[in-house]
């Protein structure tokens, strides 16, 4: 079994590492960057539940991707350039100025929605990233004492992808098991909501049994070490991050 990072590191390479993409504004170093992160992910999953949530945020950035594409195509500011298509337009309001349904489709303007959705998805792949590969158990031991109930609700919401994957397909594995064979969004959304709701029921009598916010104080039976890995890990990224806003 790999011996796990430090839950921060991860998570302070993630923003680094979108600072740097969103500064830089470069389609294809965000590609390379999203490579380079499903490699990393690939080499150190271990088999835990959120380990998942990576392969969710590819697919939630490639529908964004889609999305945006479409949006850009079918309504924007018309950008010149070489025509691809023309679509049929679609008459806007007049307090409406520069903005159309429609037209032209330029190879530029096409172009700049599909790097405006590479961007956004990138941006999602490396939170989705940082999910995976950090238990949200570990992150909140290391957060301090006086954001500590900020940080309940983060840990909380980051391990929300994770668990909804982890009941999907255990709840698709039992109805195949029962015999249905068109297995659809519909069919798993009540369960799925069914079992959120006994999850949440679940973590509520925990933290009560455990004494949640009755003190201030807590203890940690095994405090996480910050290594040298740790360090080198934030140092690579601070330097690629540099660079990026740099240029």
């Amino acid at each position: 079994m790999k011996k796990p990072l430090h839950p921060l590191t991860l998570w302070i390479s993630a923003i680094l590492l979108a600072i740097g993409v969103v500064a830089l504004d470069n389609a294809w170093i965000a590609l390379a960057i999203v490579g380079a992160v499903a490699l990393l992910v690939f080499a150190r999953r271990d088999g835990s539940p959120w380990e998942r949530s990576f392969n969710l945020s590819l697919r939630i950035g490639a529908v964004i991707l889609g999305i945006r594409t479409i949006v850009g195509i079918l309504i924007g500011v018309p950008i010149p350039g070489s025509i691809l298509f023309t679509l049929p337009i679609l008459d806007l309001p007049s307090w409406m100025p520069g903005i159309r349904i429609g037209g032209a489709v330029t190879l530029e303007r096409l172009s700049s929605s599909l790097h405006e959705g590479v961007i956004i998805a990138t941006m999602i792949a490396l939170f989705g990233a940082a999910t995976s590969l950090t238990s949200p158990h570990k992150l909140l031991r290391v957060t301090p004492s006086f954001i500590y109930e900020i940080g309940i609700t983060l840990v909380i919401a980051t391990s929300l992808f994770p668990q909804l994957v982890t009941s999907a397909r255990r709840i698709r594995t039992a109805q195949k098991l029962r015999g249905m064979e068109n297995i659809h969004i519909r069919s798993i959304a009540i369960p799925l909501l069914e079992e959120s709701l006994s999850r949440s029921l679940q973590l509520a009598a925990a933290m009560d049994a455990r004494g949640y916010g009755i003190s201030r104080k807590r203890s940690r039976y095994r405090p996480q070490q910050w290594l040298m890995r740790d360090n080198v890990i934030v140092l690579l990224t601070v330097a690629a991050s540099a660079v990026m806003v740099a240029r």
